[in-house]
């Protein structure tokens, strides 16, 4: 199965949603979280989607239409 791990951005604003449980719960992904740093006013995670590349991407592009930047991680 294809994974991509990408580093996903929080604005201060979605700091307290819980976007990744929604993620799973919205995807058929698996979601293994690599590494974070979160702050009360900013914050990003690292994380390694893996399932299928049509859900990938559908699930990247849900991602910025939360507003969180998505950018992809070596």
């Amino acid at each position: 199965m294809p994974a991509r791990s990408v580093r996903l951005e929080y604005p201060p604003s979605l700091l307290g949603r819980p976007v990744i449980q929604d993620l799973v719960r919205s995807f058929d992904l698996a979601v293994n979280i690599l590494r974070a740093q979160i702050t009360m006013e900013e914050g990003w995670i690292e994380v390694q989607l893996t399932g299928g590349a049509a859900e990938i991407d559908r699930a990247l592009e849900w991602l910025r239409a939360q507003g969180l930047g998505v950018e992809p991680t070596p």
